[in-house]
């Protein structure tokens, strides 16, 4: 062997002993390095375990609650409102409303179009709506949805697209009892009518759960119950339904055949003060959204004053009755068919003459009145009319219900005196007058007025004697039986009737118009035993007859006759002096007996 190979030899051999030495060295370090790295990372997570564990806890579990669980509201069902009978006036329907996260459904931008032809909307509005929205969580896009269009948003499965279940209110009997019932808004709140005076007892109290939702925003699981739901409590109002839509019916033909502005219908039991139907024209349906304005709405037979005309003098001839100084059988002396007073004349049709109160009330003679006003004592007139409930407010609890308008007697001077005896100077609404006449065949006896249902009796207060309301009743029946008197077209068949007709100029520019008036009605039925009263007010009527006993007069006739018939009121075709009335005349103490 050559020096070179073997040199070559021993070259090769010591790198093989020096490299097999240095392998173990590098693996060493290199497992250090592993192992520092690992034991770092340990370190790491456990100081981070920690941190999120203890530290943090509580930020981070109120996080991750915030995007799994929710607080659910569980709407509350609002109470339904029946007739007096059961019969639902008011029910509150399952229906849906869309809701979107705008963040969420920014992200999905393209799909605004497809949930905009969902819910009826224009595509346009409804991103203006989205984009301006954008710092919200919660934007309602739609409310009231009907259960198809809400199957339709369902099945478009859009992110950020939500339905939650609300109710809406829904009137069976559409505009026939709109404005006595009002409506409420897309919230289902009472915002008019019997919703808005009784909301707290209709309104429930809606209840909160606690739910576990996926990232879609289903719900997946319930959690707990926070708070418990109180649904609304049933309302009974004192409205008969068949009585209402008999009112409405006829109001609603009266009104078309005079061409008459508008005009309203009272119906008032007269044992318990309760309304057994009130109805206007124009009416509304609260169904109907587009309708709800405040010139529909408006319940006029509660809000709307009039100068009742010669509505009201059955109350001036109870005050000169309840003074004494007149009898059933009085006699007043119009000749020669005017009276001037002060500055002012006021005069009748024709010369009557001497007559008894019973032809001033049938023949509606203002001479006559205004005479027997003027033997009273103002302190007499006031007593009786604030007695009877003008001049204030009814217990109906009706919302905006008006006091009307009467002063008090120390601001009475003969002229206005005179004037308030055919009804002028004074203002009453419907429901005031009708419950003025329902007190006069109460004989005597002022009920609240009750939109509620009352079972059991009413007391109520005295504000005339019996013998006067009898005597009265007797006087005003006259106006119906009488030979040319103004009210014969109220006549009942079967029944006696008694009742005033009314005949008002409407005031205008600071005086009274020649060609515009209110006609009115009203009266109880039947004189024997009285059961129902009711008033009747057509205003501004155009188609050539203007007076309350040609306008008025049969509309009462018509509700009041087939209101009898539908509470099964027998017929009352008594002579004077049954069924324990007093004739006119009658000694006092003379008393009628209700049943």
């Amino acid at each position: 062997m050559s020096r070179r190979g073997w040199f070559g030899g021993k070259a090769r051999a010591g790198a093989a002993r020096h490299g097999a030495a240095a392998r173990p060295v590098a693996f060493g370090l290199r497992l250090g390095v592993v192992f520092a790295t690992l034991l770092a990372c340990g370190v790491g997570l456990a100081v981070r375990a920690v941190q999120l564990q203890l530290v943090q806890h509580r930020f981070l579990a109120s996080e991750g609650a915030a995007r799994f669980t929710r607080v659910a509201a569980i709407v509350a069902h609002r109470g339904t409102i029946t007739d007096r009978f059961g019969e639902p006036l008011a029910v509150s329907t399952p229906v849906d409303a869309v809701w979107v996260n705008p963040q969420e459904l920014a992200a999905n931008i393209e799909q605004v179009p497809r949930l905009a032809r969902a819910i009826h909307l224009d595509s346009h509005e409804l991103a203006r709506r989205v984009s301006t929205g954008m710092d919200r969580e919660f934007l309602y896009v739609a409310r009231g949805l009907q259960p198809a269009d809400a199957r339709k948003v369902r099945a478009l499965q859009i992110s950020g697209v939500n339905l939650t279940r609300e109710y809406r209110r829904y009137y069976p009997a559409g505009e026939v009892t709109g404005h006595l019932l009002g409506f409420t808004d897309v919230d289902d709140t009472g915002q008019e009518g019997a919703e808005l005076a009784f909301d707290n007892w209709l309104g429930g109290e809606d209840g909160a759960k606690r739910v576990i939702q996926d990232s879609d925003g289903n719900r997946v699981e319930d959690v707990e119950s926070i708070r418990s739901v109180r649904p609304g409590r049933e309302l009974r109002l004192s409205v008969d339904l068949r009585i209402q839509y008999l009112a409405y019916r006829e109001l609603k033909a009266a009104i078309r055949d005079n061409r008459a502005r508008s005009g309203s219908v009272v119906v008032i039991d007269v044992r318990t003060g309760e309304v057994l139907a009130m109805v206007n024209q124009p009416a509304f349906n609260p169904n109907d959204r587009t309708q709800l304005t405040a010139a529909a709405y408006r319940n006029r037979a509660a809000t709307d004053l009039f100068e009742p005309g010669s509505s009201i003098k059955p109350f001036f001839v109870a005050a000169g009755l309840a003074s004494g100084r007149y009898e059933a059988d009085s006699v007043i002396d119009t000749d020669p068919g005017y009276l001037q007073v002060g500055t002012s004349i006021i005069h009748d049709e024709h010369n009557l003459g001497a007559i008894p109160l019973a032809t001033v009330l049938a023949k509606s003679s203002n001479v006559g009145m205004a005479r027997l006003a003027l033997a009273l004592e103002p302190k007499q007139i006031w007593t009786t009319l604030n007695g009877l409930g003008f001049g204030q407010v009814t217990a109906s609890g009706f919302p905006g219900e008006s006091a009307g308008q009467l002063s008090n007697y120390s601001h009475w001077r003969s002229v206005l005196l005179a004037s308030m005896s055919h009804g002028y100077g004074l203002s009453v609404t419907p429901l005031q007058l009708a419950q003025g006449y329902a007190t006069l065949g109460a004989l005597g006896l002022r009920r609240p007025v009750s939109l509620l249902r009352v079972d059991g009796p009413v007391p109520g207060e005295r504000v005339l004697e019996r013998p006067v309301c009898a005597a009265l009743l007797h006087l005003l029946e006259s106006v119906i039986t009488m030979p040319g008197a103004t009210g014969a077209l109220a006549a009942i068949p079967g029944y006696r009737v008694a009742g005033k007709t009314g005949t008002a100029w409407k005031a205008e520019g600071g005086g009274y118009s020649q060609n515009r008036y209110v006609a009115a009605f009203g009266g109880v039925a039947p004189v024997s035993n009285p059961r129902l009263a009711a008033v009747v007010v057509i205003d501004e009527p155009s188609a050539g007859k203007y007076h309350g006993g040609d306008v008025a007069a049969p509309v009462f006739s018509a509700v009041l006759g087939g209101a009898l018939r539908l509470i099964g009121v027998a017929p009352d075709d008594a002579r004077p002096g049954e069924h324990g009335v007093a004739p006119p005349g009658a000694p006092a103490g003379a008393q009628v007996a209700l049943r």
